[in-house]
């Protein structure tokens, strides 16, 4: 008997006392596997979870975290080798391993990445501007996202057993919520080995990923309102957990990513000489036999101008009939098997269903001899538009079908008839066709890749998920959203309205709020490292008076000599103006000149301005006074500096703000910090 998968809970790996289910090898037939989780303690798995993964993560700032996942992801490249081999026997060729082990691994390094460079260096994000309530300025408002005090369970499918849970375990962990991983049955052994190698890592905080290899149904009786569930499978699947009553009852957090009819269209404006016909018979032929088909995105509905659906089909037959299908180490061999004979069965069940509307171009419903979950691709030809089979039946396999259609609004409704979907890709060299295909199709998509001969080399294809971009989509897809870069982070956080004074706000978000305290101790906060340096510290320069010859200087000098600064009449004649007004940009310069601390010292340097508003016009003999305020201050964990937002105020001789802006600083920490 095979080896029986373990889960790891509580801190140890734990061995079901019974044999298990089989998992086999979807290249020979061959038991790889046995999978089981009778007796496990999944009430302890989940108290585990909030009681010493949840405040390990807390204890963490983003930055932090963002640093382990950075190392795991470094330390997981090592061991790709042994995690290729064994994928083979999911039926996955070495292509489709990279899709799911490089771009598993691949989506823990963005978020790692991402997280230092958007996130602060601290456990609140805060969500937008402060909201004045009161007219005084001393009741304001200001949302923040804080980590929940939960833990989020992942339901996986078979097709992608590591990226399918490294890229929903990579927001959770930035985001401070501990992970309980349960992957599908017939590719769980592949997810257990890239575990064990987590662990043995010993990077990631104890408590905050653990592993069920067996039954999720369980986990479900423990879940709460500080809870999530990210499920990726079937749709029926994902109607009985959204009805569960942890999650009706309960409130359990639901996110589903489940069936997806995913259409490519070609432009009416391609003719089948131009680069575009190639390019989309070329993606066309890549979905179907990539993973053998067996992919969420993958393209199942081909929609073809009436006058070029014949080329399609011969040009992607021909290319459909140099694929050989069989085990990676065969030469030649481009298709992978299918993860099972059970799923094969399914597919060409799926195909026969489809055959009452379409017919097979290419391709048989007679599975080949042998050993094995092959099955060779199978293109359709849709012969009635009318008909529901193409836009209701997903055969999970190599199998696509091309659709013709008359114009815009047609293929827009018919896209639509696939009830929601995760991706659409429109193939034109049309931009105003792009836009009216992008704009149709969008409420019904979560991702729309336009192709063209432009975008091409670059393109990372129809089928693929980027950790920076949403995945998920509308209606049949689930109705979930995954990934989109920090967006997925701040998903699993709980968002909430602070109200309270100035000095309140600036306590709770670690950032200085107007109206509360500024302090001046006499030293100038350019000469003060980042361990000296206070929220609240003040520098007032000015006053500095605003001359006719300044503002001409200036003129002339950058070559700015838009009216409002030269021409007295013209500028008379404005009525934003009344008369020759200073550049914004000579305001912002000469407010620097009245700040800057001139010796060197621990600011190292100005890397930008953000937020820029220029407020009232600024007039010959005006004068100008700066207040800066340091505004926030984030350490770099990997520097020996960080980084200092200032909150600049520029106003005239009234006290009217003429100028506002955050001033962006690099700034030194303490030698000792550094040593």
């Amino acid at each position: 008997m095979s080896r029986l998968l373990q889960s790891y809970v509580a801190g140890n790996w734990y061995s079901a006392p019974d044999e298990g289910s089989p998992a086999y090898s979807a290249v020979d037939g061959s038991e790889i596997a046995r999978v089981s989780s009778s007796g496990l303690d999944y009430a302890g798995a989940v108290d585990y979870a909030r009681s010493v993964g949840g405040p390990a993560l807390a204890a963490l700032t983003f930055h932090e975290r963002a640093a382990a996942l950075k190392q795991l992801g470094q330390t997981l490249l090592g061991s790709k080798k042994e995690f290729y081999e064994l994928s083979r026997a999911t039926g996955a060729t070495d292509r489709d391993s990279g899709i799911d082990i490089d771009g598993g691994i691949g989506t823990l390094l963005s978020y790692a990445s991402r997280a230092r460079r958007e996130l602060p260096n601290d456990t609140v994000v805060l969500d937008g501007a402060v909201e004045q309530l009161g007219k005084a300025g001393t009741f304001l408002g200001q949302h923040i996202y804080t980590s929940r005090r939960g833990v989020a369970v992942q339901i996986n499918a078979f097709n992608f057993p590591v990226w399918g849970f490294l890229e929903k375990l990579a927001p959770a962990f930035i985001a401070g919520l501990p992970t309980i991983v349960k992957p599908a049955g017939q590719t769980a052994y592949l997810t257990e080995l890239v575990f064990r190698r987590i662990v043995e890592s010993e990077l990631l905080p104890e408590g905050s990923v653990q592993l069920v290899c067996g039954s999720g149904q369980p986990l479900l009786e423990h879940l709460g309102g500080q809870d999530s569930i990210l499920f990726t499978g079937s749709a029926d699947t994902a109607r009985v957990l959204r009805t569960d009553q942890a999650v009706v009852v309960n409130g359990v957090r639901f996110t589903s990513e489940t069936d997806s009819l995913n259409a490519s269209i070609l432009g009416a404006d391609v003719t089948g000489d131009s680069p575009e016909f190639e390019l989309f018979v070329k993606q066309l032929v890549v979905e179907m036999t990539a993973k053998a088909g067996q992919k969420c995105t993958a393209i199942r509905r081909a929609f073809v101008p009436h006058a070029l659906t014949d080329q399609v089909i011969a040009a992607a037959t021909q290319r459909l009939a140099k694929i050989a299908t069989g085990p990676d180490a065969t030469e030649g061999i481009v298709m992978g098997a299918l993860v099972s004979v059970e799923q094969r069965d399914e597919v060409l069940q799926a195909v026969r269903a489809l055959s009452k509307s379409c017919e097979i171009v290419f391709g048989s419903t007679e599975p080949p001899a042998g050993p094995g979950a092959y099955l060779p691709p199978i293109l359709l030809r849709c012969t009635d538009n009318a008909a529901d089979e193409p836009h209701e039946i997903e055969p999970f396999g190599p199998v696509a079908t091309v659709i013709g259609y008359t114009d815009t609004a047609e293929v827009v409704e018919l896209a639509a008839r696939g009830q929601g979907s995760l991706v659409a890709s429109v193939v034109t060299g049309d931009s105003a066709l792009a836009r009216d295909l992008v704009l149709g199709l969008a409420p019904h998509h979560g991702r729309v890749l336009v192709l063209d001969r432009v975008d091409a080399k670059e393109s990372t294809g129809h089928g693929s998920p980027l950790p920076v971009l949403v995945h998920g989509g509308p209606g049949r897809a689930g109705g979930g959203e995954e990934l989109g870069g920090i967006r997925a982070v701040l998903h699993h956080m709980q968002r909430t309205a602070v109200q309270g004074s100035p000095e309140v706000l600036t306590a709770v978000g670690n950032r200085w709020v107007a109206g509360s305290s500024r302090t001046g101790d006499g030293v100038h906060p350019f000469r003060k490292d980042l361990g000296r340096l206070t929220l609240g510290d003040t520098i007032i320069g000015g006053p500095r008076r605003v001359t006719l010859d300044n503002i001409a200087h200036f003129a002339e000098f950058t070559g700015d000599t838009f009216y409002a600064h030269t021409d007295p009449q013209a500028a008379a004649a404005n009525p934003l103006f009344g008369g020759i007004v200073a550049h914004g940009y000579l305001v912002v310069s000469l407010a620097a000149g009245l700040f800057v601390d001139p010796a060197p010292g621990p600011v190292l340097a100005n890397f930008g301005v953000d937020n820029l508003r220029f407020r009232t016009p600024v007039k010959a003999d005006d004068e100008l006074t700066v207040t800066l305020t340091a505004k926030q201050i984030t350490p770099r964990a990997n520097a020996d500096y960080g980084e200092v937002r200032w909150d600049a105020n520029v106003t005239n001789q009234n006290d009217e703000s003429v100028a506002t802006y955050d001033v962006l600083t690099l700034v030194a920490k303490p030698k000792e910090a550094t040593a």
